[in-house]
């Protein structure tokens, strides 16, 4: 539900019966763990009205923003994102779907034969006054989106220069239909992940540039942007949230009743006006920020919570938390991507020169032992799953080496690779290049004789499974004279000056970052705007022109296979160094129910708490 504006965050249509049953490319499906959690609980009980959930946010991404798109700038995390406004189609969180189609605002999209005429019928929605939610509020949405992106590429994490918004003309003849119209055809599939995080705006209170000035024509440029200059500008008094007008319109299922600006908590009640799924029979959902994954627990177990998430290092708590009224689900997310990330342009002891190479980075990845790191106490403590391609797990796109992996973790297989390509291997001491020059056998150009390899690893401090995967990755490192330095950094550290994109000026701060998860679309698991040469969240600079044409086919063409080749080069070349996906462990009250989708969307931080009801046998309601 938040979302960390410019930065990280993130989420199919029909496809080949052979792609949607072929293995997943990244290991075993979730095991149990202490006490048991892969079955999901089945919908229970019979509705009762009225009661509050409250519900633990992700520690450490406490929103402070409120506008959808917050500037790059603002480091923003949004509040109540996707139940204040909903975007034009709603994530599923399913490995093998793109958009929710019943939580939608729009039916499915109609293409023309040559894919570049779009046509969407918008549904019955209404805003919070009462007034429909049209095609012209999509027109006013997208105006203002590619307002953001003309201050700066870096205000959508998910935009690459000269795609999507760019190149796209919003169209409404009439209230119910909306046209757009691409200078170049998108792959179906492609476009409908971007249109899951277009987020509908309200045209008509929304499209002025101060307060109570006058109504402007949001399609001319200029008035887009000042419109955007003002929205920005309002949605930075955190102290306002609740009583500013302009975020009272709304068309999801919930209105913000108050915002806590110290600690970003919140609480929302049901917008009478909303016409979408779901009968909001809750009174209240409050959302409460944490600062560690223990306070969680704790609140947990003095039974203070009705829904949140548990951090794998508390596993083997699930008995204990099931004898106090608790149902506990977990299992990857779909389109989850863990990895070190490698920073290309990082010229510290030639850390650029080296990681170049690929049989560097096949050395590397080698190291780490992704079965090793499940089953460890210390790190994932039996929750997780082997994972080493960029689609994740369930995905339908899936690469063509199946469960079997094309660098395993292999030691000895690591130190030759080193020792073929010119390097002496000095085990726990220091290995170096004997063998310079860019011949075979040698160390590759630009690599002098005598060079070490010693870099910078930049480790979250949360959640706790970061930092004991990253200690795990140095010490192999080490038994191979590699020397990796940890420097652990808190997370909105990390989001605000471990990019390249949009922070260059600390390129030599980092060779590698872990911080945590990234989220590609559910059900098309592109990598554009992540490792293409251009893509504003390429992170580390990777560059391979062979791959840019791969993410182009699968972001442009019609071939649904076509995903799955890019997946599978990826895998190969490792941009990144592929980590195991840790399961998310999602606990709720056994007196909270609701459709199984709404809680397994909980894998994917994905709330629909309309949906859910209190229901209770004995007599007393939680």
């Amino acid at each position: 539900m938040t979302h960390v504006s410019g930065k990280r965050l993130s989420v199919a249509l029909a496809v080949a019966a052979v792609l949607a049953t072929a293995c997943t490319g990244g290991g075993a499906a979730p095991k149990d763990a202490a006490g048991g959690y892969s079955a999901q609980p089945k919908q229970t009980g019979t509705p009762k009205d009225g009661g509050t959930a409250t519900v633990a946010l992700t520690p450490g991404l406490s929103p402070n923003y409120i506008y959808p798109y917050p500037p790059a700038a603002a480091n923003g995390t949004v509040v109540a994102r996707g139940l204040l406004w909903r975007s034009l189609y709603r994530p599923s969180g399913e490995g093998d779907q793109i958009a929710d189609a019943e939580l939608s605002l729009a039916e499915p999209p109609a293409y023309s034969p040559d894919r570049k005429t779009v046509t969407i019928k918008m549904k019955d929605y209404k805003w919070s006054n009462g007034s429909p939610v049209t095609a012209d509020d999509v027109v006013f949405s997208m105006a203002l989106l590619k307002a953001a992106l003309a201050e700066s590429p870096a205000n959508w994490s998910f935009y690459t220069p000269g795609q999507f918004p760019d190149g796209v003309t919003a169209e409404a003849a009439v209230p119910d239909t909306l046209t757009l119209r691409l200078e170049t055809a998108y792959n179906p599939s492609y476009l409908l992940s971007m249109l899951t995080l277009l987020y509908v705006m309200p045209s008509a209170e929304w499209n002025i540039a101060r307060t109570g000035g006058p109504h402007l024509d949001y399609k001319q440029p200029k008035h887009a942007k000042a419109i955007y200059k003002y929205l920005t500008k309002e949605s930075e008094s955190q102290s306002t949230f609740a009583s500013n007008p302009l975020w009272k319109v709304v068309n999801g299922p919930y209105l913000l009743k108050s915002f806590d600006s110290t600690t970003g908590s919140f609480s929302l009640t049901p917008n009478p006006a909303y016409s979408g799924p779901g009968e909001s029979r809750l009174d209240q959902v409050d959302f409460k920020a944490f600062t560690s994954a223990a306070a969680v627990l704790n609140q947990f177990k003095a039974g203070n919570l009705t829904v949140g998430t548990l951090d794998s290092s508390f596993v083997s708590q699930i008995a204990a938390l099931k004898a106090k009224g608790y149902n506990v689900y977990g299992a990857p997310a779909p389109a989850r991507l863990d990895s070190l990330v490698i920073n290309f342009k990082n010229t510290v002891n030639n850390f650029d020169k080296i990681i170049t190479q690929r049989y560097a980075r096949q050395a590397l990845q080698r190291l780490i032992d992704q079965q090793g790191y499940i089953t460890s106490r210390g790190v994932y403590n039996g929750a997780g799953s082997p994972n080493y391609s960029t689609a994740g797990h369930g995905s339908p796109y899936p690469p063509a080496f199946g469960d079997r992996p094309p660098y395993p973790y292999d030691p000895a297989a690591a130190e030759k690779l080193l020792t073929d390509n010119g390097w002496k291997v000095t085990p726990n001491g220091s290995t170096t290049c004997e063998r310079p020059g860019t011949g075979p056998g040698q160390c590759g150009a630009g690599i002098p004789r005598g060079q070490t390899i010693s870099f910078t690893l930049a480790s979250a401090n949360a959640p706790a499974f970061v930092g004991a995967r990253d200690v795990a990755f140095a010490s192999a490192a080490k038994k191979l004279g590699i020397e990796v330095k940890i420097v652990t950094k808190s997370l909105n550290y990390m989001y605000a000056n471990y990019g390249n994109t949009y922070a260059p000026a600390t390129k030599n701060e980092w060779a590698m970052q872990d911080y945590g998860p990234l989220y590609l679309a559910a059900g098309y698991p592109s990598s554009n705007t992540v490792l293409n040469t251009e893509g504003s969240f390429n992170l580390g600079s990777y560059q391979n022109a062979a791959i840019d044409k791969l993410i182009n086919a699968s972001t442009f063409g019609s071939d649904g296979k076509s995903l799955s080749a890019e997946v599978s080069s990826l895998a190969e070349d490792l941009p990144v160094l592929f980590l195991p996906t840790p399961h998310t462990l999602v606990v709720w009250k056994n007196t909270l129910s609701g459709p199984q989708s709404s809680f397994n969307a909980l894998i994917s931080f994905l709330y629909t708490p309309e949906l859910w009801y209190f229901h209770d046998a004995s007599g007393a309601r939680p």
